[in-house]
């Protein structure tokens, strides 16, 4: 079963989730065809491979510790701070602790 996505005018809490953080899953909260929302949840030590999007994105850092891998170097984002990639920009990410991250993404439509 998923999860509605949220809709123009919805109020979204993006409150850190504390107690709950190790169980919540990361969740899609709002996708169109030129932009997607997702709250990542990664635990300690939990990662995501070296990837990258073809639209702009950023990822700022709800509650935790990430690092992340991008231009050559380790960025490290704590609570409250926001890392702004340019579209293509390959990144992996890691959690030095359990945390949580609001990732904002424009996506960039195929080319037929």
């Amino acid at each position: 079963m998923s999860l509605p996505h949220a809709t123009s005018g919805d109020v979204i809490n993006m409150m850190p989730l504390g107690e709950e953080l190790k169980q919540a899953p990361s969740t899609a909260i709002v996708r169109t065809p030129h932009f997607e929302l997702i709250r990542s949840v990664l635990q300690k030590g939990r990662s995501v491979p070296e990837h990258k999007v073809d639209g702009e994105l950023t990822i700022q850092c709800i509650e935790g510790r990430l690092s992340v891998q991008a231009h050559g170097r380790t960025i490290r984002l704590g609570p409250g701070e926001l890392l702004f990639l340019a579209g293509g920009t390959p990144h992996s990410v890691e959690a030095e602790e359990d945390s949580s991250a609001l990732l904002t993404l424009v996506r960039v439509p195929a080319q037929s």
